[in-house]
């Protein structure tokens, strides 16, 4: 089929339990995206090819720090499929294009609501990764999006994700109207768009959301995949209701399975019930060769709370570069399920989950001990396999709690010099008068890092768990935080960061950085830590030397690449601008980096410095920093937690990784 062979795909960075660097076979649940671009280069979060299926059933696992370890080093069905592609893959793998189940009732054909669902056209210019001073080659892709009032539009994130141009064009119309994406959810998936042009929305009526649907209610999906231009209905019936990977967001939230058809071009369209109201948004399939007609819907519950986080604080609510609105508890969970372990933690009851491990950068951190069992969240009870009650006869994954929690944005802090600054649902106010505040218990009345108090400020709410410690049962508080990832999934923001020192490119390791290098240019070692590792503190980075653009300064380390710099000149870095920071600031005669395996690579500050215009003018490159790095750098742990701080390396336990007793909160 001539449309099934260039047909690409959008696959996530983080897709849940997937291995991103192996060859595809023609299964593996996708991202309902397709997308055209001619460009040899796979660009950003588009697939290079698809993903390998696992040899196993799919896993579910939790929203905390070891869930990512899980879903790294296991293949993943799962495939977003945003927006509809029209070229062919780089490796050449092609998309099946099953037929497209078309449903032409004359009451749903002539239904209001099918016009409520537009179809959306994005020219995407994603980051290179490999080489962050410069863009990849723009390229298009099509989905689907629907009206939910107020001008808005809402779609999926990665049918936008690195957008530079979005279109949409309506039902029945032949006129595009440039869109502005306002809000994107990596996480969940979601975008919110606005179309400013009052004729697009002449006539318009915006789609009512409706209530979680049951096992076998009615679904039926609107959108526009591959296989036509005009509007495509199909229907099918709510298979299982329950926690689900996300492949973009690489997260868990709940999701609704249903089983009719999504393709490519669907994502972003929504789901009907049979009073025509919108269940959900259609966002990614199962492909397998053991199953079939499996596609998943972003319920309205995960819908309503992106968007509740948007009125609450006029935007998407991000403070470092991959947190967002959905928080987590940061612990490691063991089920209880065999009576002797219960026996042993003096749990007397059959309920309660095991906290073996908690993620430094967590408030938990402050709460919990590994060995504590957690019975109740909020005065729910925790089952011994990690279950909650839901609805009235069903049971869901103790996690599905977590992510009903919000992020939000609350502080006011001391500046230099006196005077305050307060950052309150979204919005950052100034005062010259003196002012001190107290914060999560803690007193603001001196020099503060302002960028490390905002981020600070962005608070989770409250939880209060049921605890048994040592055979006693104790109620303790817990804020629920983002997730701070060691080595993130996406890049928000434009370039990703660089340093060029004397033809030494530095650079953040990252997913996509990953995706690009491919696993055999990244090393094993580099690849444990990126799988298995934790951030100790917020804006920890595994800094790289990305490659050696080679002149006659740097002789000798021309081979080096994808190393990660432990030290620099005797001190632990802690990220790219700390690295930035130590070099501007040094005075010696030398520059000395230390990598791993004691590797050093020593230049003379002097002829490097010489050297750095000579270097950027024969490589073409514009600027030796991005331009985040070109702004003070201020250390936000301080210097005397930098010296108790242990640098070294993150140990990597497998003892921790593939078991199914195991999930992450």
């Amino acid at each position: 089929m001539t449309v099934a062979a260039t047909t690409c795909f959008f696959a996530s960075l983080a897709s849940a339990y997937t291995s991103r660097y192996c060859s595809v076979p023609s299964h593996g649940c996708r991202l309902a995206s397709v997308s055209c671009r001619s460009a040899p280069k796979a660009i950003g979060h588009s697939n290079k090819g698809a993903s390998s299926s696992p040899k196993k059933p799919l896993k579910q696992f939790g929203g905390g720090p070891e869930e990512d370890e899980k879903r790294r080093t296991q293949s993943s069905p799962f495939k977003s499929f945003g927006a509809s592609s029209q070229r062919k893959d780089k490796k050449g793998v092609s998309f099946d294009l099953k037929e497209q189940q078309q449903v032409e009732t004359g009451s749903l054909q002539d239904a209001s609501f099918l016009n409520a669902v537009v179809k959306v056209y994005c020219t995407h210019t994603a980051p290179d990764y490999s080489l962050p001073w410069q863009k990849q080659r723009q390229y298009t892709s099509t989905g689907s999006a629907f009206m939910i009032g107020g001008g808005k539009l809402l779609t999926n994130a990665h049918c936008v994700e690195h957008a530079t141009q979005v279109k949409v064009k309506r039902r029945g119309d032949d006129t595009k109207y440039v869109a502005k994406v306002l809000a994107r959810g990596v996480e969940c998936d979601i975008a919110l768009l606005s179309v400013e042009s009052e004729e697009f929305w002449k006539g318009a009526e915006s789609l009512n959301f409706g209530r979680l649907p049951h096992l076998q209610d009615a679904v039926t999906v609107v959108g526009y995949p591959l296989g036509g231009d005009t509007i495509s209905v199909t229907k099918g019936v709510v298979s299982r209701i329950e926690v689900t990977s996300y492949a973009h967001g690489s997260s868990d939230l709940l999701g609704i399975q249903i089983d009719a058809a999504i393709n490519p071009g669907n994502s972003g369209g929504p789901a009907f019930n049979d009073q025509g109201e919108c269940i959900g948004v259609a966002f990614q399939v199962f492909r397998s060769e053991d199953v079939e007609n499996i596609g998943y819907v972003i319920p309205t519950t995960v819908v309503s709370h992106f968007l509740d986080d948007y009125e609450r604080n006029g935007k998407y609510t991000v403070c470092f570069e991959d947190q967002q609105g959905f928080p987590c508890l940061g612990v490691l969970l063991q089920k209880l399920e065999n009576p002797a372990l219960r026996a042993c933690l003096k749990v007397q009851s059959n309920e309660g989950v095991l906290v073996r491990r908690v993620e430094p950068t967590s408030d938990a951190h402050k709460v919990l001990k590994e060995g504590d069992v957690i019975v109740s969240f909020d005065g729910v009870h925790v089952g011994c396999e990690g279950t909650v009650p839901f609805r009235s006869t069903e049971r869901i994954a103790f996690r599905y709690l977590i992510s009903q929690k919000y992020y939000s944005v609350s502080l006011a802090f001391t500046l230099w010099g006196g005077g305050w600054v307060g950052l309150v649902s979204g919005a950052l106010h100034y005062s010259t008068a003196p002012w001190h505040g107290v914060h999560r218990g803690k007193l603001f009345h001196s020099r503060i890092d302002l960028l490390g108090a905002i981020c600070a400020g962005f608070t989770g709410d409250i939880v209060e768990l049921g605890i048994i410690r040592a055979g006693a049962f104790k109620k303790v508080q817990v804020v629920l935080d983002p997730r701070v990832h060691l080595v993130p999934y996406h890049i928000e923001g434009g370039q990703p960061s660089y340093l060029i020192i004397s033809g030494l490119v530095f650079t953040p390791l990252s997913e996509p950085l990953i995706e690009e290098e491919c696993e055999d240019t990244i090393g094993l070692k580099l690849l444990a830590k990126a799988r298995y590792s934790l951030a100790r503190f917020k804006g920890e980075q595994i800094v790289i030397l990305s490659q050696v653009l080679a002149n006659e300064v740097n002789i000798g380390y021309e081979d080096m690449s994808n190393q990660q710099v432990l030290k620099f000149n005797g001190t632990w870095i802690k990220n790219i601008h700390h690295l930035a920071h130590l070099v501007d600031s040094c005075k010696g005669k030398y520059l000395v980096f230390e990598f791993e395996d004691n590797y050093l690579a020593v230049l003379e500050r002097e002829a490097a410095d010489a050297s750095s215009s000579c270097i950027l003018k024969d490589y073409g490159i514009p600027s030796e920093r991005s331009s985040d790095l070109s702004e003070p750098y201020i250390d936000s742990l301080g210097d005397n937690q930098a010296i108790n701080q242990d640098f070294g390396d993150i140990p990597a336990s497998n003892l921790e990784i593939g078991s199914d007793g195991l999930l992450w909160a």
